[in-house]
């Protein structure tokens, strides 16, 4: 297997840098919008083991990647609570039922994940026996807090002031649901694990939203439950708060191998705050991605050269790719990874 990324996760020696990009497999592949097209609607894909195992294996093809991570959805598991779901091109995911009453958060159950979610351990199964030992695979989940931005809002949200209302006024309940979904979560993700996922990845897209007391309270601590139960799996896990920079030293203290950074963070600076007790995965703007070839390889040479000397760095943008960005230019990027980060390693065997 080409272990570059978990020999990083883990903080060990590599030749290069190891690199995958978050959301590799999607609208920017033409085969993927072709794969989509077929499944009818993003829901299908997700749902069909053998479309979602065909576009998580699409950009491997492409691109010398060193990880793939099981295409799937953060929505997964209140979808599987039965708060209908919907998810519509250019709307975004959409909840027929919120959750919004105290009734209604104490009547949700945990998903059984060998039931209610085998379509994605399927998957997983399906993806590693391609794989065939290639590249590591990586699992994945929403944390706690942004999975119950959606089910309480209902929807995307800019200003989240359903949800903080209810963080505010009925902390109590808030936290019941929290809990609810930590319980879930880990379920889940001991699930992927058991199917062959190497690596997990926790997503908290909207942690960044938080009072910093709020999210510590809200987020980072459901966070925390988690990767101390999955403890041992001894599978390394990434968390990732987007707009999290501030929390960074807290992130890595939860016992994850990596923490994830977004685009606003300096990574030389984040790896003097953290020294050697994380790995750092980042952190590219994906905007930069937009451009040209010549631009994505400078700008990726930079964030190589803040990062600086030794172990313990995953190259990745700092969010997801957007549906805009040429294939090539993720062949220059991969390509410059790969290539300038070498003078990074040079005593790997």
């Amino acid at each position: 297997m080409n272990d570059r990324f978990l020999r990083a996760l883990a903080r060990q020696p590599v030749d290069r840098t190891p690199i995958w990009i978050m959301r590799q497999a999607g609208r920017y592949l033409p085969e993927y919008r072709a794969t989509r097209e077929r499944a009818g609607d993003f829901l299908t894909l997700c749902k069909t083991p053998e479309l979602a195992c065909e576009v998580t294996l699409q950009p491997l093809a492409r691109f010398p990647l060193d990880a793939a991570i099981v295409f799937s959805d953060i929505l997964t598991i209140p979808d599987a609570m039965g708060l209908g779901l919907s998810l519509e091109e250019g709307v975004g995911p959409r909840f027929a039922r919120p959750v919004r009453s105290r009734a209604a958060i104490r009547a949700l159950a945990v998903p059984d994940p060998e039931t209610d979610l085998r379509y994605v351990t399927d998957t997983v199964r399906l993806v590693k026996s391609e794989l065939n030992n290639r590249v590591p695979l990586i699992g994945f989940a929403g944390s706690p807090w942004t999975l119950a931005t959606y089910m309480v809002e209902g929807q995307s949200s800019r200003d989240f002031a359903i949800i903080k209302k209810l963080a505010y006024a009925e902390p109590g309940d808030l936290h019941v649901l929290l809990n609810t979904l930590s319980n879930a979560i880990t379920l889940y993700l001991r699930a992927q694990i058991a199917a062959g996922a190497d690596a997990i990845m926790i997503f908290d897209t909207w942690g960044g939203a938080l009072s910093s007391a709020a999210y510590r309270s809200f987020s980072l601590d459901y966070m925390a439950k988690i990767v101390h139960d999955l403890k041992g799996t001894g599978i390394p896990i990434i968390v990732f708060t987007k707009g999290g920079g501030q929390w960074l030293e807290s992130i890595a203290a939860l016992g994850c191998a990596a923490v994830g950074l977004d685009w606003s963070t300096d990574i030389a600076k984040a790896r003097s705050r953290v020294g050697d007790t994380v790995a750092l995965q980042g952190n590219l703007d994906p905007a930069v991605m937009l451009t040209t070839p010549e631009i994505v390889a400078q700008h990726a040479r930079e964030v190589l050269d803040a990062f600086g000397p030794g172990p313990g760095h995953i190259f990745n943008l700092g969010h997801g790719i957007t549906p805009q960005v040429p294939p090539e230019n993720v062949a220059a990027l991969v390509e410059t990874v790969h290539e300038y980060s070498r003078r990074y390693h040079q005593h790997a065997s």
